[in-house]
């Protein structure tokens, strides 16, 4: 058996093992700590962590200690108010001023909490870790305008940060090698040839002969010097190429209505549905654009600010909201390039006679093109927009509505609506 230990370092020498057993035996304070965290925040501010506070008490290790016992005699200075066999109250106010270090706050904590800093990817996973998105297919974009580098091999130019030095001087010793293998033959001959002619050495003729071989010697060692050590063919460089990738983008249309039944309680419960499903959709696309529609007796596309905002007073027409989404996803959203979701949150109150239009446009026109649609009533009534949207569940799997008439019914609802299917089944 082997055993393989891990011992990657993650940011200021702290252990990556380490970290991951700190999230999975704290997993219910982190994550209550993550559903927290998200109620202060835009729809678009995901773009980071969280730095997550847990009581200091809650880690905190099992301590054992050695009673005082016995009988003592102890010398308490300054007592005015005690004599020999007084017996001493306990101290007023339960376990007193907390921990010792400082003043009890208010909330009788006298320790500083424990904070833990998530990394985005660390914040995402916490929250979303046993949800999916109900029959998940990607549109991977018939375009490409996303590019990548790849290795592409070696290169004789290039920059000299891209330098391959390991590469460069393989090839400049198989280089010298080979350009001075026969100098280098011939030079050892001629060493062995004057190692034989210096035994006879005293002879006119062989002395001769001993000088025109060493003469012969010192040219060919001359030869082989002249040879460079790093010549600029050896050089070689790391050689990246673009390639193009393919991508999966999603667009996110929320609807809302913004009418005078819409009160702000209700509008902040439609933001954080929608901060949930924007944050989820996060995880599985690589670029999420974001379509915000408000109505009350006419539709219009705005910005965040104002869509969630701005006061608007009258009546209510909810079809106007998703024949303007139709029209922007014609316009430019292809179904064929685009993976489209609809977030609807309403309070239920809309036109009697638009109801029923609202259910014809969703059934024909808007949920064949869209992986799936999510209405939210922050309302408890049931009005005839429910009552009509109800007639769609059963013929339309990519369909869901909820109720959430209090801000702690939005994450569990959220949940509810994208949980995975075999959770789902069971």
């Amino acid at each position: 058996m082997i055993g393989i230990i891990d011992r990657r370092l993650a940011g200021k020498n702290k252990s990556i093992g380490n970290r991951e057993r700190f999230l999975r035996r704290y997993k219910d304070q982190v994550k209550e700590a993550v559903k927290r965290a998200i109620d202060g925040r835009g729809i678009r501010d995901i773009e980071r962590g969280e730095d997550i506070h847990i009581p200091r008490k809650d880690i905190s290790e099992p301590v054992f200690g050695h009673g005082q016992g016995g009988v003592r005699e102890v010398v308490h200075p300054g007592n005015k108010d005690f004599v020999r066999g007084d017996r001493i109250e306990r101290p007023k106010g339960g376990q007193g001023g907390g921990s010792g270090k400082g003043e009890a706050s208010d909330s009788g904590e006298g320790e500083d909490d424990f904070v833990f800093s998530l990394s985005k990817e660390e914040f995402m996973q916490v929250f979303f870790e046993d949800l999916a998105l109900p029959h998940l297919i990607r549109t991977q974009l018939a375009e490409t305008p996303e590019w990548k580098t790849h290795r592409a091999g070696y290169s004789s130019d290039g920059t000299p940060n891209n330098l391959h030095v390991v590469r460069s001087m393989r090839g400049a010793i198989g280089r010298r090698i080979a350009i001075g293998a026969g100098a280098r033959g011939e030079l050892k001959a001629l060493e062995d040839h004057l190692a034989v002619l210096m035994r006879s050495k005293g002879d006119s003729a062989i002395d001769r002969e001993i000088k025109e071989v060493e003469v012969a010697i010192e040219a060919l060692r001359a030869r082989i010097a002249r040879i460079p050590y790093l010549d600029p063919i050896d050089l070689r460089f790391r050689n990246r190429v673009r390639v193009p990738v393919p991508t999966s983008k999603a667009v996110m249309f929320c609807l809302m209505d913004v009418s005078g039944s819409m009160d702000e309680q209700r509008k902040e419960l439609s933001k954080r549905f929608f901060i949930l499903l924007y944050m989820f959709l996060t995880r599985h696309y690589e670029k999420i654009e974001i379509v915000f529609i408000r109505h009350h007796t006419q539709a219009q596309e705005v910005d965040e600010e104002n869509f969630f905002h701005a006061r608007e007073t009258g009546g209510t027409v909810v079809s106007s909201a998703l024949v303007l989404m139709e029209e922007i996803i014609k316009a430019r959203y292809s179904p064929s390039e685009w993976n489209i979701y609809g977030a609807q949150a309403s309070d239920g109150d809309n036109w009697h006679h638009d109801s029923g239009r609202c259910r014809e446009l969703l059934s024909e026109k808007i949920l064949p093109l869209v992986r799936y649609y999510a209405y939210v009533q922050v309302a408890d009534e049931e009005q005839n927009l429910w009552q009509e949207y109800t007639q769609l569940q059963e013929s339309h799997r990519h369909f869901a509505m909820r109720k959430a008439t209090d801000a702690s019914q939005i994450y569990p609802v959220f949940r509810d609506l994208f949980k995975k299917e075999g959770a789902q089944a069971a």
